[in-house]
């Protein structure tokens, strides 16, 4: 792995253990195994690398949830497997956690990526309930984009709520509760 690649790593980890104030150069390059010139050899300063490491944390968790959004399965198959998919419910969501970094959120070029990262997932999200709707596996009434704000907002909050507890079991209530309001109708019989 390059010595960029290294930081970038070393950054990300960094970021989502101690939060931007808590990332120090130096923690960052004891972190990569780097000599101190490295940093500012590669990138502009510590905003710039931040910058890559949020982006390359952004990337990642699109890639992840695509693997199931865009997967097989009818569109509440896909939105479970999105739910359910393997987290690690007591670290929290990298991106998400960025949002409670007042230092990334009030630097617009750092909270970008994070913004536009979950601005993708709920319209990803819009479209599979939208495509549910179409094919009458969702009642017809349900407005996607409000179901994909849920959807986000059940994750980001059962991350808080099992963190809060110590035990993902919030997460896994929420998600559970989510799609029981979700899940389709079976067969009416008169």
């Amino acid at each position: 792995m390059s010595t960029s690649e290294r930081l970038i790593e070393s950054t990300r980890a960094l970021l989502w253990e101690r939060g931007y104030v808590g990332t120090s150069p130096k923690a960052i390059l004891e972190r990569a195994g780097a000599g101190q010139g490295s940093m500012y050899h590669h990138f502009k300063g510590k905003p710039d690398l931040a910058l890559a490491a949020i982006r390359r944390t952004a990337e990642e968790m699109r890639a992840a949830a695509e693997t199931v959004l865009g997967g097989p399965g009818t569109p509440y198959e896909r939105i479970e497997a999105y739910l359910r998919r393997e987290r690690d419910v007591l670290r929290g969501c990298p991106v998400g956690r960025l949002t409670m970094d007042p230092d990334v959120i009030a630097d617009d070029a750092l909270r970008a990526p994070v913004d536009e990262t979950l601005a993708w997932l709920r319209g990803r999200l819009a479209g599979i309930v939208d495509e549910g709707r179409e094919q009458g596996q969702f009642a017809p009434d349900l407005d996607g984009e409000e179901i994909a704000a849920a959807v986000v907002a059940t994750v980001q909050g059962g991350y808080v709520l099992a963190r809060a507890s110590g035990s993902p079991a919030a997460f896994e209530a929420g998600v559970r509760g989510l799609l029981a309001l979700l899940a389709p109708a079976g067969p009416r019989t008169a």
